[in-house]
């Protein structure tokens, strides 16, 4: 074990016992090439009413020390060594690694509750998400089945969930990816928990709705006096929340102290190098075109403006009236009533070399947009022409061969990873499919390359997608879509689960390969600070519409729509001395749901700047 960094302030909180005290804590997991130790002898404590932010790259650590706590290890790991010790409400002292099954679950849920990096994998498929909400607040007799309803509806409120009556009947397939991590935030706070691991549960928001769960929680963590572990690679979030930060590498914790020494006299290389490599909205202010994130050790050239995009050439891709509804059925015999406009009449064109951000809240139709393009969904649009050639109407036998010209990397890595096949031959598989190899042996230099690419090793190939974390299972569906080195890919949500420092090199190989290759990207995102880096143009979308387009520096330098105001107000600035009070829009966002038949008006544009346009009307 390493020698951890620790500040005078963030040894002890006075005059309190801990809720939550990790002593010399190892954890092993047993593969086949060996034993690995994911956690290697970590030690550090929470207090009643103190949020503590956990912090370092994928694989650091962050959510074994979580899934230790709640019991959840996977059967290949064990405790080595080490104590967990857990006082309830009650002050009774409970130690958590010797605790029998039935003794956790009588804790789980009513003591200590967790929101988990991934909702799609953790919400029951099978049941409906107002089933999944009062099922812990009826397990542990906390109330009525018309009270935990009830219960149910005020917590999808509280987080900021239009048209909740739906919602309650939805399953979660049915749902954003966004939509779904709320629904999971909600279930975890149902019995007002005395402990709360939150497992990078902000990662799949915007940053409108992001900024009011972090209202959320820490108005809920001074009313309860709830101590929450805080797990996440985004440092603005950090310098928003937390009172002391631990800092992970390679499973040992190297820095901790109070968020204020942290940021402003960070100690360990690892620390001052992930700070460094944090996202500052508005550092490319003065830049017209997209510039690589610097990263520490590289040359002033290698952060060069990219000027990959072809404007003087016909759009690669373009989009015309493009719409996606979902019907809505209802009665004895099924009949269509409602229909959600997930997509309303959108229009917007891509060019070769280009990245096009596409932003806004969860729910807005960002993801369905990308979904629609892939024909993964159904969608009818006035005209999509790819090259030149409408394919708005091929059908897909003749749509099949465009897949190779056309990737998608989608929002949940773990979804979209079959579990039963190896890293390696996840990545070949496109290459196989479309005769590129002809065997695996033919296809393992490529696969090789393409793992060092994302920041893996070769030796990654033979294992499982279960090996990995959330962001290493992030890069590895990465290096799956840039296999076949298409003209366009959709990046939906790309980089969100990855740390800072891991996000900037991602983020540098995406601008590599347009370099290199002249492949345009779709790039689908919450974070504000990347898409300012990346993107050539932006369209904020809401409510299944596009409100304002144009040139990057121009809609961030000067946003014209309210919503693209307050979408670059809310983000969180990576600076714990420059916590701003926030405002929030009382009431619930208006529903994308609406009657069939009922017209709706498409947004007129006004151009406000070169290439810049405003919606200057949004149907609600």
């Amino acid at each position: 074990m390493t020698d951890t960094l620790l500040t005078s302030n963030a040894a002890s909180v006075a005059g309190s016992e801990p809720v939550l005290a990790i002593q010399d804590l190892s954890v092993i997991f047993r593969g086949r090439s060996g034993e690995n130790q994911a956690l290697k002898g970590i030690s550090f404590n929470i207090h009643q009413g103190e949020i503590v932010a956990v912090v370092g790259e994928s694989g650091s650590g962050k959510s074994v020390t979580s899934l230790a706590v709640m019991g959840l290890l996977a059967a290949s790991g064990r405790i080595d060594r080490g104590s967990m010790q857990f006082r309830d409400r009650q002050g009774n002292a409970h130690q958590l690694a010797t605790l029998n099954e039935t003794q956790r679950r009588a804790l789980r849920g009513r003591e200590m509750a967790m929101i988990f990096q991934e909702p799609m994998t953790s919400l029951n498929p099978v049941l409906r998400v107002g089933d999944q909400l009062t099922e812990a607040l009826r397990d542990h007799q906390i109330c009525d089945k018309s009270q935990a309803d009830a219960r149910a509806r005020e917590l999808l409120r509280q987080v900021r969930i239009a048209d909740v009556d739906r919602v309650m009947k939805s399953y979660p397939h049915s749902l954003s990816g966004g939509m779904r991590q709320r629904v999971m935030i909600a279930q975890a706070l149902a019995c007002d928990p005395q402990l709360l691991i939150a497992d990078e549960p902000t990662t799949a928001l915007d940053v409108t709705v992001q900024a009011r769960i972090l209202h959320i929680l820490r108005d809920l963590q001074r009313e309860k006096q709830m101590a929450v572990l805080f797990i996440t690679h985004d440092m603005g979030v950090v310098a928003e929340i937390a009172d002391r930060v631990v800092v992970m590498l390679r499973g040992e914790v190297v820095e901790q102290g109070t968020v204020t020494e942290i940021f402003n006299a960070p100690q360990h290389p690892y620390t001052k190098a992930l700070l460094a490599a944090v996202p500052k909205l508005g550092d490319m202010r003065e830049h017209v075109w997209p510039q690589r994130f610097p990263l520490l050790g590289s040359n002033a050239s290698d952060n060069s403006e990219q000027r990959t995009a072809r404007y003087d050439e016909t759009p690669l891709l373009d989009v015309r009236g493009l719409k996606v509804y979902y019907p809505i059925r209802s009665g004895i015999f099924s009949a269509l009533t409602h229909q959600v406009h997930a997509v309303e009449q959108i229009d917007f064109s891509l060019w070769p070399g280009e990245t096009l951000a596409i932003v806004g809240e969860s729910g807005c139709g960002k993801s369905t947009t990308g979904r629609a393009l892939m024909r993964l969904i159904n969608s009818d649009a006035d005209s999509i022409h790819f090259q030149g050639n409408e394919i708005a109407n091929l059908k897909e036998a003749q749509f099949q061969p465009l897949r190779r010209e056309i990737q998608m990397v989608f929002q949940d890595p773990y979804a979209s990873l079959n579990p039963r096949l190896t890293v390696g031959f996840t990545i070949a598989e496109p290459l196989l499919l479309h005769g590129r190899v002809k065997s695996l042996e033919e296809a393992s230099p490529q696969v090789d390359a393409l793992l060092n690419s994302v920041g893996l090793l070769p030796e990654h190939a033979r294992r499982y997608p279960h090996e990995f974390s959330g962001g290493q299972r992030q890069r590895i569906a990465i290096a799956r879509a840039m296999a076949l080195k298409p003209k366009v890919i959709i990046a939906d949500e790309a980089v969100s689960a990855l740390d800072v420092s891991i996000q900037a090199q991602v983020v540098n190989l995406m601008m590599d390969l347009q370099q290199q290759t002249g492949v345009a990207w779709i790039f689908i995102s919450h974070d504000m600070a990347v898409v300012e880096r990346i993107a050539n143009r932006v369209a904020v979308m809401y409510l299944g519409q596009i409100v304002e387009l144009g040139p990057r520096q121009s809609v961030f330098n000067q946003p014209q729509h309210p919503y693209t105001q307050r979408l670059l107000a809310s983000v969180p600035v990576a600076d714990p001395q420059n916590r701003q009070p926030r405002t929030f829009e009382e009431g619930e966002i208006p529903s994308p749901l609406r009657k069939v038949g009922e017209t709706v008006i498409k947004p007129r544009y006004r151009q406000v700047a070169p290439q810049h346009w405003v919606a200057d009307f949004v149907s609600r």
